[in-house]
């Protein structure tokens, strides 16, 4: 029986993304079971190893089952065990951004019951709580469009044979709230601001003049050579729990200017010392 080496399993909440992330997936080589019972999954993968005719899988499972799900974690943790080991996705967003998107869909809450759309997302989130803990990369979508989480989808998983870490670094404003799926988050408000500098307010941190100015600012360098070594030092705890997908948050005021040219300055470094690293601009455009 071969076991299965390239095994995703995608959860999430509702309305945060599960359908886009399994056509990404798709599209990257992986046959993808969508809508899965959570009480079906060993004997669906031991089937399909049996069968031995798949390389790449993707399964996608919800909470909609209700109790049930909560076996998931133990089913997870058995498979593991006879050396079946998948990397878990999960896909999150804000409560607002949820609501509005089920709202749009004009479809109720499979978990909402009589209630409020939030009643169900409440309950859902309640079941999900396991599972997003031992998740082994969050993707919060709630300012992503379809395009942009198709290639957050195809950075983290387009070559499953690749070892060592994956960083996504992501700009963003604290004027717009903290990244929800961030393992590490650094403040950039320490450097001085180019939006107080006539010339350089309508620019961002993509743009030369910012850039140049972001770095050239000693205390950019120096937390550069910090933050690289610190990273360099954490790898090496990651990989050793076997998490290999790290998000690295860099913030300022709005996300314009000096989050953005320090995301691109540590991307830089990171791809420097060979670490798979993609960049993303969460807020640039928002003002």
């Amino acid at each position: 029986m071969t076991v299965l080496s390239n095994f995703v399993l995608v959860t999430g909440m509702t309305g945060a993304g599960r359908g886009t992330a399994a056509k990404g997936l798709e599209k990257l080589g992986y046959y993808v079971i969508d809508n899965l019972p959570a009480e079906l999954l060993e004997s669906a993968i031991e089937a399909i190893e049996r069968s031995g005719e798949l390389a790449r899988l993707a399964i996608v499972v919800d909470a909609r089952s209700g109790s049930f799900f909560g076996g998931l974690n133990d089913a997870l943790q058995r498979l593991r065990e006879r050396g079946t080991d998948p990397r878990v996705l999960y896909l999150e967003a804000s409560d607002e951004v949820l609501v509005r998107r089920q709202e749009a869909a004009r479809r109720p809450h499979p978990l909402s019951r009589e209630g409020r759309l939030i009643d169900g997302f409440n309950r859902e989130r309640d079941l999900l709580r396991r599972i997003r803990g031992r998740a082994d990369i969050v993707i919060d979508t709630s300012n992503l469009n379809v395009h942009q989480l198709g290639q957050r989808i195809q950075a983290a998983f387009e070559d499953p044979e690749s070892e060592g870490l994956r960083v996504s670094v992501v700009s963003f404003g604290f004027k717009y709230g903290l990244p929800i799926d961030a393992d590490m988050v650094a403040d950039m408000r320490f450097l001085p601001n180019p939006y107080w500098i006539d010339e350089l307010r309508p620019m961002s941190g993509l743009d030369e003049p910012v850039r140049d100015y972001v770095r050239s600012q000693p205390r950019s360098t120096e937390f550069l050579d910090q933050y690289e070594s610190l990273l360099e030092f954490l790898t090496d705890g990651f990989l050793h729990e076997d998490k290999r997908f790290l998000t690295v948050a860099i913030g300022c005021t709005g996300g314009r200017h000096r989050s953005v040219a320090m995301a691109e300055a540590l991307g830089e470094r990171l791809r420097g010392h060979g670490v798979r690293t993609q960049v993303i601009h969460r807020d640039l455009g928002r003002e």
